[in-house]
C-alpha cells in the first residue's frame, strides 16, 4: 500500500510531495517520515520540485520506465551478502539519506531566504530610505542581534553546529545551483504557457512585480530559520534596482503632437488679437508712449462796442497752485496767512485746500485767472510748495459796463474758456476759435528729441463781435438806473436805448450790477439781463396799442369826444382811474394824455377783442423779439377767445398781459418809425480771424400801422410830456418828446397776487424825426410809484445825454397843441 504526504508550503506557495511505499518501523523511510515539518523526499523515490504554470502547485512525477535499476540490483545483492555487511550497508544508506535530507533542508532554507529577501526588499523600496549612516548602524545592530538569537542566519553552517567539510560544502553549492536553474526554467515555462497572466500583472511603469507565495499553514524548520533571520537583521536585504522600462513611444508621440498643436493655437490666437481685434488699441498705446501731444489754446474773440472799444478780451493771467506733499503743517498755516489777502480767500479755505491725506495729490489750484501783479507778489513770497503758472484768462476792462448782456465765462474741458452767460454763451462757437496742436517725439524720460520730426498746427483765434452798443450811452444809462433804484428804493430797474429806424440797441442797463471779472455769491440776483429776461405787466404804456387799433380802423380821431364816468364795471370788476374824478368829457387825445383807464376801455370796446389781440401781436407782444439773446422771455398774451369780461377791459390798459422791456421799447420804436416795425439788433457785425468783417443779417421790416396812424399817435404822445399830460418831468429842453407813462400793479411771482407797482416811462425824440427811443422801468419803487414821478426824470436824463452824444439837432418849430379836454 502506498501513501502520499504533502510537505509544508514554502513562502511562494511551492508544494513538495513525498511518495513513501509501505514504510517499515525503524526503516529510513520511517525515520524520514518522523521529521516534523521537513520537506524531505525518500531517497528511494524519484523526486521533482518545480513551479506549476497552472498555479505553482507541486506534482508527482512517476518513475521512468523499467523501475529503479539501482534499487533492484541492491536488493538482490543484499540477499546474498552476510548480515553484518548488510547492516553496514544499511548504516551507510542511512547516513547518505541523512546527508540528502540535510541537503534538501539547506536547499529549502536557501530558497526560502531568497523569496523572503525579495519580498522584504520590495517593501523597503516603498518606504522612505533612511540616511546612509543610520541605515548602516541599523544593519550592523540587526546582524549582531541575529547572530545571538538565531542558530542559522545564512545557508552556511554556524560555528555552533559544526564546520562543514569541503565535500559537503561543494555538494551544497551544487544543489543550490541546480535548484536555482530549475526554478528559473519553471518560471520561464510558466510565462510562456500563460502569457496573459504576465501581461496583466505588469504595472504602468512596465515592470513585472514578483509573485508572492503564501506562507505554509504549518511552520517548518526552514521557515522558522528564515523568519528568525529576518527578525535578527531588523530589515530586509537590499535588492538590485529594477530596470527602467520606457512607455510606449506611440503614446508619447500623440501627447507631443497634441501639446504642439495647443501651443500653435495659443500663438495664433495671440497673433490674431494683436494684428486683428486689438491692433488699433496697441497702435494707439505705442504712439502714446513715443509721441507727446500738446494743445495750443486759441485766443478767444473780443467783444467790442460800436466804436471798437473792448468790452471783453483775452489776456495773460496767472494761476496760483500748491503741492501739499511738500508742505508740513506749519508751512501750510504760514502760506494760508500770507496768501489770503492776495487771493481774496479766507485762511481757513486755503488751509483746507493745501491739506491732503492722499499722497497722490500733488497739485491743487488756489487761485485762477489772477492778475499778473498778484502772481508776481506770490512769487516774491518764496513759499515752499506754492507756485505760479501763466494762463489765458478773460478780462472785462469796463468792469460792470454791459455785464448784463456781455455775460461771463468759465473754465471748461482742458481748461478751455467757454461762455457761461449772455453773449459769451450765445456766440460761444464764434468766439472760441480753433485750438492748435503740437506733436513731438520724446525719449522714455519725456524729453523732446530735437532731431525728431514734430508736427504743429497753429491755433486759429476766435471771431470778434462788434455790438450796436454805444459805450458812452451805456455808461450814462447804467449810472442813471443805479441812482434811480437807490433813490426810489426799488428792487431793481432797467433802461433800454434804441434807434427806431435801424433797431440798433444803443444801451441796455440794469440795476443791480455785477463785475464779470469777480463773480461772487452776492451777485446771483444781478446776473442776467432784465431787459430781455424779465416780463412784467406794462400798465398804461400799453394804451398806445389800443389807440393805434382804433385810429388805424378809423374808429376814432384825436378830437373824438369820450365821456369818462367816475367808474365802470366790467365782468364784476369795478374800473376807476388813478385819481378820482367826476364825469369828464375828454377827447381821444385827452384820454391818452391823461392816461384814463375808463376812457381806454371805452375805446377798446369799439375796437373789439379780436382786433385788439391782432394789433398787440402785430406790435410784437406774446413772442420773443428775435434779438438772438439767451434766455429771452416771450411774455404772456392770452387769445382773445379766452378773455373774460374783466380781462378784456384790463388788457386794454396793460393789466392781465405781460411783456419785457425790450418788447415794449420795440412797440414805441415802431410808432416812431412811421408804423414800420424793425427787429431789435444787438450784434452789428462779426470780424473773422481772416480780418474780414461781415454784418449780421437784418430782419425784414414789417408794417404794423399806417404812417398816418403813426403820425397821429406821435402828436397824441407829445401831449403826455407837457404840463397838461402826466409826465411834464420828461420834457427835454429844445426837443419835442413823445412818450407815455405807466403805473401797473406788480405781480409777485414768489407769494402770488399783486404787491407794489412797476413804474415805467417810454418815449422818443425828436418827435418830428425820432432818432432815439428810451425806456425806463423801476421794479417796486417804495419812494413814489407813479411813472411820471419816478421814471420820467430818469428818461429825461438819459434822453438828453443820448441826443447830445449822437449829435441830434433840435427841431425847428413846435406844432399847435391838441385839444385834450372838451370842458375847458
Amino acid at each position: 500500500m502506498s501513501q502520499t504526504t504533502r510537505g509544508p508550503s514554502s513562502g511562494r506557495g511551492r508544494n513538495r510531495l513525498r511518495l513513501v511505499t509501505n514504510p517499515q518501523p525503524g526503516s529510513p523511510d520511517a525515520r524520514s517520515a518522523r521529521h516534523d515539518g521537513d520537506d524531505l523526499l525518500d531517497p528511494s523515490v524519484r523526486r521533482f520540485s518545480g513551479r506549476d504554470p497552472d498555479g505553482g502547485r507541486g506534482r508527482v512525477t512517476p518513475p521512468p520506465r523499467g523501475g529503479d535499476r539501482r534499487g533492484d540490483d541492491r536488493r538482490g545483492y543484499d540477499a546474498a551478502r552476510p548480515r553484518d555487511d548488510r547492516r553496514q550497508d544499511a548504516r551507510r544508506r542511512d547516513d547518505r539519506d541523512d546527508r540528502d535530507d540535510r541537503d534538501d533542508r539547506d536547499e529549502l532554507d536557501e530558497q526560502t531566504w531568497d523569496d523572503d529577501a525579495a519580498e522584504a526588499t520590495e517593501r523597503a523600496a516603498r518606504r522612505p530610505r533612511p540616511r546612509p549612516a543610520a541605515a548602516g548602524r541599523e544593519r550592523r545592530a540587526a546582524t549582531a542581534r541575529a547572530g545571538r538569537s538565531s542558530p542559522r542566519v545564512s545557508p552556511l553552517r554556524s560555528a555552533a553546529a559544526g564546520s562543514a567539510t569541503p565535500r559537503e560544502q561543494l555538494r551544497r553549492d551544487q544543489a543550490a545551483r541546480a535548484t536555482s536553474a530549475r526554478t528559473t526554467s519553471a518560471r520561464g515555462a510558466a510565462g510562456r504557457r500563460n502569457p496573459t497572466r504576465g501581461a496583466a500583472s505588469r504595472t504602468t511603469s512596465g515592470r513585472v512585480p514578483p509573485v508572492r507565495r503564501p506562507h505554509p499553514s504549518s511552520g517548518g524548520a526552514g521557515r522558522n530559520r528564515a523568519t528568525s533571520i529576518r527578525r535578527g537583521l531588523g530589515g530586509t536585504p537590499p535588492r538590485p534596482p529594477r530596470p527602467f522600462v520606457l512607455a510606449s513611444p506611440r503614446r508619447r508621440v500623440r501627447v507631443s503632437v497634441v501639446l504642439m498643436i495647443a501651443v500653435l493655437v495659443v500663438i495664433a490666437g495671440r497673433l490674431a488679437q494683436l494684428q486683428g481685434f486689438a491692433s488699433s488699441n496697441y497702435a494707439e498705446q505705442a504712439e502714446q508712449q513715443r509721441l507727446r501731444k500738446s494743445v495750443l489754446p486759441a485766443d478767444r474773440g473780443m467783444i467790442t462796442d460800436r466804436h471798437g472799444d473792448a468790452l471783453a478780451q483775452d489776456v495773460e493771467r496767472r494761476a496760483v497752485y500748491a503741492d501739499p506733499w511738500l508742505m508740513n503743517e506749519a508751512q501750510v498755516v504760514d502760506a494760508a496767512r500770507k496768501l489770503a489777502p492776495l487771493l481774496g480767500e479766507s485762511e481757513n479755505t486755503l488751509r483746507k485746500s493745501m491739506t491732503s491725506n492722499d499722497p497722490q495729490v500733488r497739485f491743487v489750484y488756489l487761485g485762477r485767472r489772477l492778475d499778473r501783479a498778484v502772481g508776481d507778489e506770490v512769487d516774491k513770497l518764496g513759499l515752499r510748495g506754492i507756485g505760479v503758472l501763466p494762463e489765458r484768462g478773460r478780462w472785462y476792462p469796463s468792469l460792470t459796463l454791459g455785464a448784463n448782456f456781455v455775460g461771463f465765462t468759465k473754465l471748461g474741458e482742458n481748461d478751455a474758456i467757454v461762455g457761461a452767460g449772455g453773449l459769451e454763451l450765445a456766440y460761444d462757437s464764434v468766439l472760441r476759435g480753433t485750438d492748435g496742436r503740437r506733436q513731438i517725439e520724446a525719449d522714455p524720460s519725456g524729453r523732446e528729441i530735437p532731431s525728431a520730426q514734430s508736427v504743429e498746427k497753429d491755433p486759429v483765434s476766435g471771431s470778434t463781435l462788434r455790438l450796436t452798443i454805444d459805450n458812452y450811452i451805456q455808461w450814462d444809462a447804467q449810472s442813471a438806473i443805479a441812482e434811480a433804484v437807490r433813490t426810489s428804493e426799488a428792487d431793481g430797474g432797467t433802461i433800454v436805448v434804441m434807434n427806431p429806424k435801424t433797431g440798433d440797441l444803443l444801451a441796455m442797463a440794469d440795476a443791480p450790477q455785477f463785475d464779470p471779472n469777480n463773480i461772487t455769491s452776492r451777485d446771483i440776483d444781478a446776473i442776467g439781463n432784465r431787459s430781455t429776461g424779465q416780463a412784467f405787466e406794462p400798465g398804461s404804456v400799453n394804451k398806445v396799442i389800443t389807440m393805434a387799433a382804433a385810429l388805424d380802423r378809423n374808429l376814432i380821431e384825436t378830437t373824438t369826444p369820450i365821456t369818462v364816468p367816475p367808474s365802470i364795471e366790467r365782468g364784476g370788476v369795478t374800473i376807476t382811474d388813478s385819481e378820482p374824478h367826476g364825469t369828464e368829457h375828454l377827447t381821444a387825445a385827452g384820454v391818452l394824455a391823461r392816461s384814463s383807464n375808463i376812457g381806454t376801455v371805452l375805446v377798446a370796446e369799439r375796437v373789439g377783442n379780436d382786433n385788439l389781440e391782432q394789433m398787440m401781436r402785430a406790435f410784437g407782444l406774446g413772442k420773443a423779439t428775435e434779438v438772438d439773446f439767451p434766455g429771452e422771455a416771450a411774455g404772456i398774451l392770452p387769445p382773445a377767445a379766452d378773455w373774460s369780461g374783466s380781462q378784456a377791459a384790463t388788457i386794454a390798459y396793460g393789466q392781465g398781459t405781460s411783456a419785457t422791456a425790450l418788447q415794449m421799447a420795440s412797440v414805441y420804436a415802431t410808432v416812431a418809425n412811421g408804423g414800420m416795425r424793425v427787429a431789435p439788433r444787438l450784434v452789428d457785425a462779426i470780424t473773422g480771424p481772416d480780418g474780414v468783417t461781415r454784418p449780421t443779417p437784418r430782419a425784414p421790416e414789417r408794417r404794423v400801422v399806417s404812417p398816418e396812424t403813426a403820425s397821429t399817435l406821435t402828436r397824441m404822445l407829445e401831449a403826455v410830456a407837457t404840463t397838461q399830460g402826466t409826465a411834464p418831468a420828461a420834457e427835454v429842453a429844445g426837443y419835442r418828446v413823445a412818450g407815455k407813462t405807466g403805473t401797473a400793479k406788480r405781480y409777485d411771482p414768489v407769494n402770488g397776487g399783486y404787491d407794489g407797482y412797476v413804474s415805467t416811462f417810454i418815449g422818443f425824440a425828436p418827435a418830428d424825426d425820432p432818432q432815439v427811443v428810451v425806456e425806463v422801468v423801476l421794479d417796486h419803487p417804495r419812494k413814489g410809484f407813479y411813472g411820471g414821478e419816478v421814471a420820467a426824470p430818469v428818461f429825461k436824463r438819459v434822453m438828453s445825454f443820448a441826443l447830445t452824444t449822437l449829435g441830434v439837432p433840435p427841431p425847428g418849430t413846435r406844432p399847435e397843441p391838441l385839444v385834450l379836454d372838451l370842458d375847458r
